[in-house]
């Protein structure tokens, strides 16, 4: 556990997804209590350099559930209310990077 003022991270993952890169980090206060943070960071480019723009959210323990079932609720209603059967076809069976995308002459990815 760290002694100065920065929270102490106990698990990182990152998901990359296109110009995204979201994080999930869990940490741990001084006394021990845990959460998590969401960091959405976009590459943003301007002339010839580049930065990054971050959004984070805070997510404690104690609004593990609620936010699970909001989220889950969200995807399902889109999956089941929202998308083509096409285009639930292609998040079932996504790309993962660095496999090269499926082709045929009807559904063309990138």
């Amino acid at each position: 556990m760290e002694e100065n003022n920065e929270k102490a991270e106990i698990y990182s993952q990152r998901v990359r997804a296109g110009k995204r890169t979201y994080f999930f980090d869990v940490k741990s206060t001084r006394s021990n209590d845990y959460y998590v943070t969401i960091t959405e960071s976009k590459r943003k480019f301007k002339d010839d350099s580049f930065s990054y723009e971050k959004h984070k959210i805070f997510l404690y323990k104690e609004d593990f559930v609620k936010f699970i079932e909001a989220l889950q609720g969200t995807i399902d209603h889109v999956k089941s209310e929202l998308l083509t059967e096409e285009a639930l076809a292609a998040l079932e069976n996504p790309v993962r990077e660095n496999e090269e995308a499926p082709f045929d002459e009807e559904l063309k990815w990138e």
